[in-house]
């Protein structure tokens, strides 16, 4: 089996997949812009062959790498990235070698725009916000009459919470048409109050997840991103029934398949007129990939499984054997900024939750904007020690 790996070095523990797919017995061929000399050993370890191109934008540049390895090993049999950033790119290059093993040009619209994600919520009979695509403030404020003060607006096709902000009251929404008006196109839909929750995990070429979990927001990166505050969520240590549920209609919908997958909701906080009852789950926007920056390991963590191991197998075998029944954790992700005055130092967490704390690290400084700098992980089987070190590592 030839696999095309898009950008393998970026985030760095993403060598993990391309490891476990070599353990397996495939062929990795990465394509990137870093130099080879200049990949860490465990990626260099991981691949069967390197092709470098001046710039990852430049489609012509990454075609001919894929050209390169397909004229040197035969059919390309997938081409995947796990990046929500090269999803476009992803397809648009299995539609030119006719790689069947995932979304083409003509259907990857579904993965990426927000508007047309809510065709497949409705096909899977979940809730959606109520939306309008901004055109002038006269329909805009139409959209208001309907669902009020505040409305979020964002890029329909866009990554990650950048760009994404909440508009309060009219002279917000008069500045946003006068003048802070988008070149692309923006969505706009009806603020939800509601506690952010996902759905995370593994599908088979069945559209069967073989592996799955659950991740709460108590803030979601949304606001973290707009007031550059300090980063908190953590993985549940179980997945709540509904919500598997209401993910497994999902996957079905958006006939997902091969893939690591991030489905994110909002579970309603109070009843709310033409949308639901409280506690309903509504569906906010699906990330056919794995969860973003150091997740996997999170999930890792929390259910004592390897989801780099089980995506593997589902790319090779269509199953898995991972033991699943291990102990079961909360796992919780906390990230600082530099610019804040901590009471506690790095060495008092460490003091405080011992070995507990099973990560610490910097993020890369593109994804420190969402996600903090320095960070740490905590594994405990107590809700109450989770919460304490979210207050602990806050101050």
């Amino acid at each position: 089996m030839n696999f095309v790996f898009i950008s393998p070095e970026f985030p760095k523990n993403f060598f993990n997949f391309c490891k476990e797919l070599k353990n397996r017995g495939v062929n990795v061929l990465g394509v990137g812009s870093n130099f080879y000399d200049n990949l860490p050993d465990e990626l260099k370890d991981s691949l069967t062959d390197y092709y470098r191109v001046n710039n990852m934008e430049w489609y012509d540049d990454v075609y001919r790498a894929v050209a390169y390895f397909a004229s040197k090993y035969g059919k390309i049999d997938y081409i995947e990235s796990n990046n929500e950033y090269w999803l476009e790119l992803d397809a648009h290059l299995r539609t030119d070698f006719n790689v069947n093993t995932g979304k083409k040009d003509d259907e990857i619209n579904f993965f990426k725009s927000k508007e047309a994600m809510k065709i497949c919520y409705k096909k899977a009979k979940v809730q959606t916000a109520r939306y309008h695509i901004p055109s002038t403030l006269e329909k805009g404020i139409e959209f208001i009459k309907k669902v009020g003060f505040p409305v979020i607006v964002k890029p329909d096709n866009g990554v990650g919470a950048y760009h994404t902000y909440k508009i309060n009251n009219m002279e917000e929404l008069e500045r946003f048409y006068n003048h802070d008006f988008p070149s692309i196109k923006y969505i706009m839909e009806e603020y939800i109050d509601g506690d952010l929750i996902s759905f995370d995990g593994i599908v088979n070429k069945n559209n069967e997840p073989i592996f799955f979990s659950n991740e709460v927001f108590p803030t979601p990166i949304m606001e973290v991103v707009n007031r550059v505050s300090d980063v908190f969520y953590y993985c549940n240590n179980t997945c709540p029934k509904d919500l598997e549920n209401v993910g497994r209609r999902v996957l079905k919908a958006f006939d997902a398949k091969d893939r690591y997958f991030h489905l994110e909701f909002f579970r309603l906080k109070n009843d709310k007129a033409g949308l639901g009852k409280k506690g309903d789950i509504i569906g906010l926007e699906v990330n056919m990939r794995s969860p973003g920056g150091y997740t996997p390991d999170m999930i890792n963590y929390a259910h004592s499984v390897s989801t780099y191991r089980i995506w593997a197998d589902a790319i090779v075998y269509n199953n898995t054997d991972e033991n699943q029944s291990l102990p079961q954790y909360y796992c919780g992700y906390y990230g600082r900024r530099p610019q804040n005055n901590y009471l506690h130092s790095a060495e008092d967490i460490y003091r405080r939750f011992g070995d507990k704390i099973v990560n610490h690290d910097y993020n890369a400084d593109i994804i420190a904007g969402a996600m903090g700098k320095e960070f740490f992980f905590i594994r405990t089987d107590s809700y109450d020690e989770l919460m304490a070190f979210n207050v602990f590592c806050s101050q």
